[in-house]
């Protein structure tokens, strides 16, 4: 009790003066000094992380980001999965909606019978869960190598290039477990079809 009175007495001596400049300094350090510092840190050890994952096409040219989806419609490229939002990065999130909500059934019924109409095929039993399902952020940049291979079908039908040869793409830019551990092999769909379109020379 006696030194907490004795902290309070020493507190209360302090001056606005005093104040203002240890305000200052805490502004300056915290504020200032230590995102500076994280910010050099980041450009020297990880400087593509820290830009954000940029990604580029063959002339160079930022087309995104391996962080964030992009929705691809045209059939001659692998598409991504659902995306309530359309992948827009300001608006992370999906709807919360219970497997028996009508408007869920609904997107999912049309997702279905989209796949049904490009991708005659491949049976609709063949379809992978991750396709017609959104991610948790909306925003997910991958899929599973599975949902890469059932498309193929549909793009070598359209673009001429070998079922094999296709499939062997999407083994190249198969992403294995992190660490050999955690998570499960992921084929991000931009870095896929970038790929895909230096073969048809696009």
């Amino acid at each position: 009790m006696k030194q907490s009175a004795n902290i309070e007495r020493e507190t209360d001596r302090l001056s606005p003066g005093v104040v203002i400049r240890i305000s200052f300094v805490f502004i300056v350090l915290c504020g200032i000094v230590y995102p500076l510092a994280c910010t050099g840190v980041a450009q020297v050890l990880f400087p593509a992380h820290a830009n954000g994952s940029l990604v580029e096409n063959a002339k160079g040219e930022v087309v995104g980001s391996e962080l964030i989806g992009q929705k691809f419609t045209d059939p001659n490229y692998f598409h991504g999965r659902v995306s309530s939002i359309d992948y827009r990065a300001e608006a992370s999130g999906s709807n919360n909606y219970a497997p028996s909500n009508p408007d869920m059934l609904k997107r999912t019924e049309e997702s279905i019978e989209e796949w049904k109409k490009n991708n005659p095929e491949v049976p609709i039993g063949r379809l992978p869960i991750d396709l017609i399902t959104n991610s948790g952020s909306g925003l997910d940049p991958h899929i599973t190598p599975e949902s890469a291979k059932v498309q193929v079908p549909r793009i070598s039908k359209r673009t001429g290039l070998s079922i094999d040869r296709l499939n062997k793409l999407i083994d190249a830019k198969t992403d294995g477990r992190d660490l050999g551990l955690f998570g499960e092999p992921r084929v991000n769909v931009l870095k896929l079809n970038l790929a895909l379109n230096g073969w048809l020379g696009n």
